[in-house]
């Protein structure tokens, strides 16, 4: 699902559902602690998606950390690591990249259908519905919740960064059918030459029932 060559220092891993890997996936005490009683589903999730990071890690040739989410919601990553992780129905993933080339990762998986209307209301504002309008089709995939999946892929990348929480109403993406998405941060005016026409560029894919978002955070070159 990741598919695709990845940028010079950026792993990936990825599991489709929990088939038994959560079982040989050895949880810290930090990550146990973290999850002490939560339901077997949410115990497994929590645990596969962690054995998806390590695996990443290793592909940096960093060693396995405790992964515990901290008072913004992100997980922790070892020193001189950003990363991600997400899960979704049958599939669980996780990115990582080298500090030194990225300032942060988000990624979101969600399954490829219609929003709930109620939520899909509170998230997608009325710039966003005349972007899709413009860009998309009829036949195209499930606009609101492509918008919501780049919208958590954005917040996991700039939330850390910018050390703030933010609400979906706080910032913009605009999706392309060409498989990308631009992401305007909430504090764009302090932020980056990376900034590409106003926002940071993402990508998309859907397939299998899938709908996949990324956005990696590149390091000023300044």
């Amino acid at each position: 699902m990741i598919g695709g060559p990845l940028p010079a220092g950026v792993c990936a891993a990825e599991a489709f559902g929990d088939d038994g890997s959560a079982g040989r996936v050895a949880l810290f005490p930090a990550e146990r602690a973290a999850v002490a009683g939560v339901s077997p589903e949410r115990l497994r999730e929590f645990t596969t998606v962690r054995g998806c990071a390590r695996a990443a890690l290793a592909g940096l040739g960093a060693a396995p950390a405790p992964l515990v989410p901290g008072p913004l919601g992100a997980p922790g990553w070892p020193p001189g690591v950003v990363g991600s992780m997400t899960h979704c129905a049958g599939y669980r993933a996780a990115v990582v990249a080298r500090a030194s080339a990225y300032a942060s990762v988000g990624i979101d998986a969600e399954p490829l259908e219609p929003l709930p209307a109620v939520v899909a209301g509170r998230v997608v504002g009325a710039v966003e519905r005349a972007w899709l309008r413009e860009d998309f089709g009829p036949d195209g995939p499930p606009c609101d919740r492509l918008v919501f999946s780049a919208k958590e892929a954005a917040y996991k990348a700039f939330s850390p960064w910018l050390g703030a929480r933010f609400g979906f109403q706080d910032f913009t993406v605009r999706p392309y059918p060409d498989g990308t998405f631009l992401a305007i941060p909430p504090e764009s005016e302090i932020l980056l030459p990376a900034l590409s026409e106003g926002g940071l560029l993402g990508r998309w894919s859907a397939r299998s029932g899938i709908l996949l978002t990324s956005l990696l955070v590149q390091q000023s070159e300044n």
